[in-house]
């Protein structure tokens, strides 16, 4: 119930940060243009010099998220999630409008990392990874919002938060960057203009519960950007029949503790470490009681698949 109420907090406080920056008058140049944006050097994962403003910002549609590779926490479920976006969005991205990941941890975060880091989460064009000096990462997380005072006690060091927004016209919005995929891509047709025809759901609107089982909520909030069940490897491994082939004492500690088996050096964790580039599987801070109605789902929907192909 604690959790319940921490995360509704959070959403609270995410729905809170969805608002204007300024008027959609302003312009280039006003107060949400050139004179408050820094036009700091930043490097691309190709190892392309460009400026801040002037390069990635000025006119321009955007939607920025802050990362970094070794994350453990959110940003593994953050990047999966925002790719899932971008195919949702389809040659959008890099026309209409273009994805930012900066890291934050600059140091490590070398343009060859995240090259790599983008190429495991089958990043497509329109989207840069971004590194630079690390004065210059946290005055641009600060000017767009992106940062907050408790940062240094989260456990990934910032927010899972995606900033949404039109220099041109000087609108901006705050959303959770570990939302639904198909809600954020309606969210950012509907905030850029392009009528798709789809009211986009808002937080300050009821939404109806779907009729499914904490089990399967959870699989398709925190598992399914990476893991299908009977549908092929993803990001990571199918998960149909993985509670028969894995010794369920061992799947469950996985889930609720993944970066500590890798720690440890585990043999299982890091041969599928290994095995799926190297993707991190995130810690999604998961209690017990959520680990067994994740795995009773993957039961379940494990026996379903098997009656089905008999059926066959």
């Amino acid at each position: 119930m604690d959790r319940l109420r921490a995360s509704l907090r959070m959403a609270a406080l995410l729905a809170a940060g969805a608002v204007l920056l300024d008027s959609p008058r302003a312009v280039a140049g006003g107060h949400w243009g050139a004179d408050y944006f820094p036009n700091v050097p930043l490097t691309t994962q190709d190892g392309t010099v460009v400026r801040f403003y002037d390069d990635l910002l000025k006119g321009k549609a955007v939607v920025i998220n802050l990362i970094y590779t070794r994350c453990t926490a959110s940003c593994p479920l953050e990047t999966a999630k925002l790719a899932q976006v971008q195919r949702l969005l389809g040659d959008r991205v890099g026309k209409d409008v273009f994805f930012y990941s900066i890291s934050i941890d600059p140091t490590h975060d070398t343009p060859e990392v995240l090259k790599a880091y983008a190429h495991r989460f089958h990043v497509g064009p329109g989207w840069l990874f971004l590194t630079g000096k690390d004065e210059d990462v946290r005055l641009v997380s600060k000017k767009l919002g992106l940062s907050s005072p408790t940062d240094a006690v989260t456990r990934d060091g910032h927010q899972p938060a995606l900033m949404v927004g039109n220099e041109a016209t000087g609108e901006w919005m705050r959303n959770s960057a570990v939302e639904n995929p198909k809600f954020l891509a309606a969210m950012m047709s509907d905030f850029f203009g392009w009528r798709t025809g789809k009211s986009v759901r808002t937080y300050a609107k009821p939404v109806a519960v779907p009729p499914a089982g904490k089990g399967e909520y959870l699989f398709n909030t925190r598992c399914a950007s990476c893991h299908t069940i009977g549908k092929g490897d993803g990001l990571g491994p199918d998960l149909v029949h993985a509670t028969a082939v894995r010794e369920r004492a061992w799947l469950a500690r996985y889930v609720a503790g993944p970066d500590q088996m890798l720690a440890e050096g585990d043999p299982l964790a890091l041969a599928l470490f290994a095995k799926y580039k190297s993707v991190r599987m995130p810690n999604l801070g998961l209690n017990s009681e959520e680990v067994e109605a994740i795995l009773a789902h993957l039961e379940q929907r494990s026996r379903a698949a098997l009656e089905q192909a008999r059926k066959r």
